[in-house]
This record gives structure tokens, sequence and C-alpha cells, in this order.
């Protein structure tokens, strides 16, 4: 194994495992016990007083993690909802997935909302106990991407398993793409069940504690909170778009997404109303309305772009985008399994722009959320930035991946749509 090798199939995906929940923790640590300065926090930091302070699982925080993993599953069981199929995967083989995400969604925060309010718990019981929380997911992670790793090599759920490099690199990505048990499919319920439906709930414990330390929510809160709430809200009204992406359709389920969304997700994501609940800024009603106004239009952004691609997929072409035929190609490609498969490249309307367009609106939802802050500190811009990277970082993997999958029609596309995300700059 050569030097280019060990390091990115053993050195970096062991210290992201080692290091990872780390960085969540002091993230928590930053806001909650050094008024959100990184600075400051690392002035101060030292191993020994990182130990002492390390937020070790509770009766409360195990309680809090376990009943709502349960309760989520009971209600993506249980919950009435149509049965959809995922897209055709590398080995040529189709999963199924129930979609019941809007009535979970409903039920989950009204179990909250009437919860809190009989006084079966308190509503700010997330932000009083969140650094338990933090540690007890990822342990629960780390275990769990253990009992995957061993599944994906003795009992896969589908052709689309096995392995890829050493144990190190299986553990962090995965070897399955699609673990399920019984029909349950453990990588819809990691992502969308517990990091989606936990990022809502985690948001509004926040604001609930802003409430109890000062009798009210600052307006800097409830446009952050606000705009967070209606994104979630968004995600499971169509959650069945989400099993076309990359995270579901090509990366396998091992550490790097089940971590990351079970830990990394609440942590990160969450951070400006984490850093509100003690630094409440007051917005005047012109800041808010065109804070809120740029969010909503960079939601308007991914959601349209993303049904303009459905629509085009769903009708053969045989549709208008902006008032015109679509400009398509069509694609061919070959399965594992040797059979031939067709896709549209949709390249007019917003997907004409730059073939990633929609990132441009995620970027600029995440910036006008974060904007509640103001810039006194970075830590509250980490998510926007990290976001940033995450999805330059992804376009460019979905280039390599494409380039690999349609060959020449993916080289024609790049010709007709330049760009990748900014129109004129990348």
């Amino acid at each position: 194994m050569n030097a280019r090798r060990l390091l990115s199939t053993v050195v970096l995906p062991l210290f992201v495992i080692l290091a990872s929940p780390i960085v969540v923790v002091l993230i928590w640590r930053t806001c909650v016990a050094y008024d959100g300065s990184l600075q400051a926090m690392l002035a101060d930091f030292s191993v020994a007083k990182l130990w002492r302070a390390w937020p070790w699982p509770s009766r409360t925080a195990l309680a809090v993690v376990g009943g709502f993993a349960a309760f989520e599953a009971l209600l993506l069981v249980a919950l009435p909802g149509r049965v959809m199929q995922g897209p055709v995967t590398p080995s040529g083989n189709r999963v199924t997935y129930k979609l019941n995400g809007v009535a979970a969604w409903a039920v989950t925060h009204l179990a909250f909302v009437v919860g809190a309010a009989r006084g079966w718990f308190s509503p700010s019981v997330v932000y009083d106990h969140f650094g338990e929380i933090i540690t007890t997911c990822s342990l629960f992670a780390v275990l769990f991407c253990g009992v995957l790793y061993f599944k994906g090599l003795h009992f896969p759920s589908t052709p689309d398993a096995g392995r890829i490099e050493n144990p190190i690199f299986d553990y962090f990505w995965g070897t399955e793409l699609h673990p399920r048990w019984r029909g349950f499919d453990f990588k819809q319920f990691a992502n969308c069940r517990l990091g989606m439906m936990g990022w809502s709930l985690i948001v509004l414990s926040f604001a609930a504690k802003q409430r109890a330390l000062d009798g009210r929510v600052a307006g800097s809160m409830v446009v952050a909170a606000a705009l967070q709430l209606i994104y979630v809200a968004r995600f499971f009204w169509t959650e069945h778009w989400y099993f076309s992406t990359l995270d579901v359709m090509h990366d396998r389920f091992g550490f790097y997404l089940c971590w990351g969304v079970t830990t990394w997700l609440p942590v990160v994501y969450t951070s400006q109303a984490l850093y509100l609940v003690n630094h409440p800024l007051a917005l005047g009603a012109a800041p808010a309305v065109l804070i809120v106004g740029a969010g909503l239009f960079g939601l308007y952004v991914t959601y349209a772009a993303d049904r303009q691609r459905q629509r085009v997929r769903r009708s053969s072409g045989r549709c208008t985008v902006w008032g015109r035929p679509p400009e398509v190609i069509v694609a061919e490609y070959a399965t594992r399994d040797g059979h031939t498969e067709r896709s549209l490249l949709l390249a007019s309307g917003w997907w004409g722009l730059a073939r990633h367009f929609h990132y441009l609106g995620e970027i600029t939802l995440a910036v006008a959320w974060t904007l509640p802050c103001g810039f006194t500190h970075f830590l509250p811009w980490f998510y926007p930035a990290f976001l940033a990277v995450l999805l330059v970082h992804r376009a460019l993997r979905d280039d390599r991946r494409c380039r690999e999958k349609y060959g020449r029609f993916w080289t024609e596309y790049c010709a007709r749509v330049r760009y990748r995300i900014v129109p004129g700059l990348f």
C-alpha cells in the first residue's frame, strides 16, 4: 500500500472516527461555557480540563435518546404511508421505502407539545442535558456501526454490499448500501427519522430554554428557528425526493453517514439556536423580514429545482420547464449485472444555470438562519462554512461519479451546462 492510499483509507478515516466525537463536544462546550468564543475555549483548553468536564451519558440522556429512537421507529412502522420503489442501485437492485414522514413529523411535534404542556417532561430537557445526549449518540453510533459492519459482511440485505478496502475504511464507509431488517430500512430511519426529526425538536427545545431564562423568545431565535423548522417540514413533505440523492443512492451506510446524521447533524446544524439561547439579539422588523425573505427564496430554489428534475423524469420529458419543452440528454449506462438503463439529464431551467444550482439555495438558506446570530463570534457561522465545503466536495464527487457512470453523455452534458454551482464562477 503506497503512502497516498494509506493516508486516504487508513489514517484519515481513523482520525475522523477518533476526533469527531471530541469536536462536537467542544462545539457544545464553547457555546455553554465560553460564551461562544472559540478563542476563549482554545486559550483555556487542556486535556485534563476536557476530561473533567466531559459530559458522560446519564439516565436522562439515555431515556431521551432511547425513547425518541423507539418512538420514531414505531411511527415509521405503524403509521400508514405510500410505498415507493427507490432508484436502480449499481447492482441493478431496487429497494422500497415507506413514505409517512409528514404524518410522523406532525405526530412527533404534537407529542412534544402535549408532553411538555402536561408536565411529563420539561420542554428544555434537550438543552439541559445536551452534552450528555451528544456523548450518548456518539457511543450509540460507534457501536451500531460495528453491528452494520458485521451484518454487511455476513448477512447483507442486497447485492450492494461487501468489502472495499481494509477493516478501518470499511467501518468508516460502510459495508452495505441499503442495510435492512424485515423491510425496516436503517438508512432511512437514521437519516430521516433520527437526524432530521431530531433537528426539529432540538431547535424547539433550545427556544423553550431561552423563554425559560428570559421570559420570552427573542426575535433572533424566532427567525432562526422558524427557518429551520420550515426547512425540516419541507424535507418531510418531499421525503420521496431524498431517496434519489447521493447519500442514499451511492454512499454506503457506515460511520461516515450513521454518526454524521445521529451526532454531527444534531450538534452542528442546530449550533445557531444553541448559541442564541444565551445571546439573544433584538431584530427590527425590516431586518427580520429581509432575512426571512432571503431564507425562503433559498428554500424555494432548492424545492423548485428538485421538483423540475423529478417532473421531467416522471413524465419522461413530456412536460414544460419554465414554459418550454425541457432540454434533456438521454444517457445510457450499464449496471453491474450487465443490464442497460437510461436516465434523463436535464439541461434547462434551474439545471441549465448550473449542474447543482440548488446547492446555492441550500447555502443561502443556511446563511439566512445564521444572520440573526450576528458577527461577534465565528462559531455560529461554522455550519454555513462547513455546508459550503461539503456541497462543493459533493458536487466534485458527483461529477466524478457521473462521468464514470454516463461516459460521453456526461461530457456532453458538462459542455452544455458549464458551471457546477455558481453560474459564471464555479
